[in-house]
């Protein structure tokens, strides 16, 4: 019996994770405006935090505030030397956004190119967006 071989223990190999998606990208002028907003705040910001609200003509409409701190569960978007903190409730309904800056004689903007938008109201202000689907 002292010449039974005992099973080795092999490790378990672990799945392999797909590299995460993500969520928003950043242009250069929303950079731009991002780094300047930054710099510009009363008191120390990390970056600009995204999401989306219920409410408007269409439904729904986005948000951007300062972000004082990262939440742990921001997801956080690093492009272009800033920060995107977009929040959870959000990102399925922001993912493969685009976020722009667009200035004119007019106004002065973020804008949201996002292809989960449905429709918009006519004052701009507002959107309908469906979540994204997301592969299983």
């Amino acid at each position: 019996m002292d010449n039974m071989t005992h099973a080795s223990t092999t490790e378990t190999s672990k799945p392999k994770l797909r590299p995460r998606l993500q969520v928003m990208q950043i242009t250069d002028a929303a950079a731009r405006r991002i780094n300047e907003l930054t710099l510009r705040a009363d008191s120390e910001i990390v970056g600009l935090r995204v999401g989306v609200k219920n409410g408007g003509c269409a439904g729904q409409s986005y948000t951007v505030e300062y972000a004082h701190e990262i939440r742990p569960t921001d997801e956080v978007v690093e492009e272009k030397g800033v920060k995107i903190l977009v929040d959870p409730k959000a990102v399925l309904f922001l993912l493969g956004t685009v976020m722009d800056y667009k200035a004119d004689k007019m106004q002065a903007q973020f804008v949201f190119n996002n292809p989960n938008q449905v429709s918009a109201c006519g004052c701009g202000e507002s959107v309908e967006l469906k979540p994204a689907k997301t592969e299983s």
